[in-house]
């Protein structure tokens, strides 16, 4: 709560000081190498597996976003939708996964995660709307179960994301846009005191082409103290956000067809919801020649209260609108440190670490609800949940042409559910606890300097709803309900090359393959668990890039997978959707002087809605294009196309149960009927923005 108070003052006042006082960068002293495009691909030497990876802040800087969280999809074969509102987490898939919206891929942002365990919509709750890609330093991914850092939700891999220090120099940025887009960023950085200071304010709008319009208000804030490098220093950030949105969430397509409603209608009125998240947090790094200390702490406090009706008007008339509410404080930590081992053992690095984290969750409910009012309480929830883990790596480069890894990793979950209200949920509190120990291989193996084989295989595990893990009766009916583990176990390995075939252009393979003890899953929209068996997913992704000269950067990947259960789910194997293919192409281009932008194809294919199969989405290809003129060193004009080519795509598409008006309440016997559940593509777009630089 004193977060949630007198973080917004905060932010205002410092941000204040900081545009009146502009600066000119020191980044390059206390930033990694990873600012430079040259080197940042190669990795050859350095990168633990072949789908490792680096994103540099200058791809992303002329990179065009319909939204913020495409952000994610600079990590090749990542592909991110959204089906109910700017201001909800987006859909998430990779490797063959339905993350839904984080189950499986975890991120941290400048050292605190994102990821959310018990949320009230879904394990894994990855929202990262209030990211600011202006302010992004870098951002570190790797692929797989791996990693002995990575523990909860990083079964296909995890990403760091790390804000910058300092800016070049202050800046207002205003954009404007068709369907009533608005946004307006102040970012600046100085030195005071010794001290490094970044303050960034965003405020933004927009309705969408929805016929209902879509009224998004966000407000966003940071702060950032800072001193030293990235090997020897601190930070401590302050981050402050808020949103507000109305949605229009997945309708029947049966619904679009028979022109009951538009393309972009909804079935009822105001779905959307708000959310905030408040959050203080420290990094502190220390390095000599013989060790190195890394140490982070955070606190969160998080809100989210969300309000859909995915399934129409199968309840009745009134419609099946429900609100799932979401009230937590998060605080935790990571303490690692580092060995730099001497010639007698030959050269090896060994990490030693621990990591802590607690929610306290003091509303975690499921209402049913009438235009956003509450109407009845499903199930409400006060749950206290602490992770903590222990971890330990070697790496050790045996000969000059052969590196390992090997690590291991603890992990343990306590979880206590006390049930407040529902009136099949009183019986439903408890405690749970599980722990899981995870092993970690390397190798690494260089014939000569511009090749790099790879093999890595590894344990990992998601969570499960820690409600789903203490219940014993359905909080719909009543009926009896099975309990499900704490802990989804998860195995992975890979094979994979990285080369450097010509000069400027970097190029990696992976072969994959990842099988998982259960897909059980919480569903928040009917507060129960729902059962799934294990799983195999294997596949290839190839990822390029290609320093083409030295003012055009291409990138280019290319993803494809198979997702099965073992046994029959539903009459088939089939994982909905999981897509068994992805490409992009991105070209990035800065002259030095006034031109630059960038342009990036998306191809998603044809994935399965249901486990026979036989109903499958229809794949497609979009196109943004954003092109930048600096007209001197203070003004610069950009021009923004999304969905260049207008193309009438779905973002998402389901299959399940549904009623419209047309349908009448209660249709298909009191189950809906099935059918294509979609939320179209936005159509093109035009956003223009103009930046004025304090130099």
């Amino acid at each position: 709560m004193l977060l949630k108070q007198y973080g917004w003052p905060l932010l205002a006042s410092t941000f204040g000081i900081l545009v009146h006082h502009p600066v000119y960068s020191q980044e390059e002293a206390s930033l990694p190498a990873i600012e430079v495009r040259a080197e940042v691909h190669a990795l050859i030497g350095v990168a633990d597996s072949a789908s490792d990876g680096k994103v540099t802040a200058k791809q992303i800087e002329h990179r065009p976003f319909l939204r913020p969280g495409e952000v994610m999809e600079t990590v090749p074969g990542l592909i991110v939708t959204q089906h109910s509102g700017d201001g909800k987490a987006n859909q998430f898939f990779l490797r063959g996964f339905n993350l839904d919206h984080g189950s499986d891929f975890a991120t941290y942002v400048n050292g605190m995660p994102v990821n959310m365990v018990s949320h009230a919509h879904g394990q894994g709750y990855m929202d990262v709307n209030f990211l600011i890609p202006e302010l992004i330093g870098g951002l570190r991914y790797q692929k797989g179960p791996y990693a002995a850092e990575d523990g909860d939700f990083s079964t296909t891999g995890s990403a760091r994301i790390d804000y910058k220090k300092t800016l070049d120099a202050p800046f207002v940025d205003v954009t404007l846009g068709e369907y009533q887009y608005k946004r307006l960023l102040a970012a600046g950085s100085q030195e005071w005191n010794g001290l490094q200071w970044l303050g960034a304010l965003e405020l933004a709008g927009y309705d969408g082409p929805w016929d209902q319009p879509e009224n998004l208000n966000k407000a966003n804030g940071v702060v950032r103290v800072s001193s030293g490098t990235a090997n020897n220093g601190f930070s401590i950030t302050g981050m402050a956000y808020r949103s507000r949105w109305v949605a229009s969430e997945h309708v029947p397509k049966r619904a679009i067809d028979s022109g009951e409603i538009g393309r972009y209608g909804t079935l009822l009125p105001n779905d959307g919801g708000e959310t905030h998240r408040v959050s203080l947090s420290g990094e502190w790094n220390q390095t000599s020649d013989e060790s190195a200390w890394r140490a982070n702490a955070w606190v969160i406090d998080y809100g989210l209260n969300l309000f859909s009706s995915p399934s129409g008007f199968i309840n009745g008339p009134q419609g099946d609108q429900h609100e799932q509410a979401d009230h937590r404080t998060i605080l935790g930590g990571q303490l690692e440190k580092r060995w730099f081992l001497g010639e007698h053992w030959r050269q090896s690095e060994v990490s030693l670490g621990t990591q802590l984290r607690h929610d306290r969750i003091s509303t975690l409910g499921l209402y049913d609800t009438e235009n956003r009012d509450r109407t009845n309480t499903v199930r409400q929830d006060r749950v206290h949940q602490t992770a903590s883990a222990l971890y330990s790596e070697i790496k050790t480069p045996w000969l000059s042409w052969l590196r390992s890894t090997v690590g291991l990793r603890y992990d343990y979950i306590d979880t206590d559910v006390q049930a407040e209200e529902g009136v099949f949920n009183l019986n439903n509190g408890g405690q749970a606890s599980a722990g899981q120990l995870s092993p970690k291989l390397g190798i690494a193996i260089a014939p000569w300097k511009s090749l790099e084989f790879y093999a890595n295989w590894g344990r990992g595990f998601h969570s499960n709803d820690s409600r789903g893990a203490v219940i014993s009766q359905n909080v719909v009916d009543g009926s009896p309900a099975d309990r499900v583990p704490l802990i989804a176990k998860a195995k992975g390995g890979e094979l994979g090359l990285r080369a450097a075939p010509l000069p400027g252009w970097h190029t990696s393979f992976a072969l994959w393959q990842v099988k998982s003890s259960s897909e059980l899953v919480f569903v928040g929209d009917e507060g129960v668990t729902e059962p799934r068996g294990s799983s195999n997913r294997y596949g290839i992704e190839w990822t390029n890039h290609l320093t083409a000269t030295d003012w055009l950067f291409l990138d280019a990947d290319i993803a494809l997978s198979k997702a099965r259960f073992d046994q029959l789910e539903s009459g088939g194997k089939h994982i909905p959707n999981a897509v068994p293919l992805t490409a992009s192409l991105a070209a990035n281009f800065d002259d030095g002087h006034q031109w630059s932008g960038g342009v990036r194809v998306r191809y998603i294919g044809a994935y399965p809605l249901e486990e026979t199969g036989k109903q499958q989405s229809s794949s497609f290809v979009t196109a943004n294009a954003k092109v930048e003129y600096k007209f001197n060193p203070q003004w610069q004009a950009s021009l923004s196309v999304l969905n260049v080519f207008n193309r009438k795509a779905n973002d998402i598409e389901y299959y399940g149960g549904a009623c419209t008006k047309l349908d009448g309440p209660g249709c298909g016997g009191g189950e809906g009927i099935d059918g294509r559940l979609v939320h179209p593509l936005e159509p093109r777009s035009v956003r223009v923005g103009l930046r004025y630089t304090f130099k």
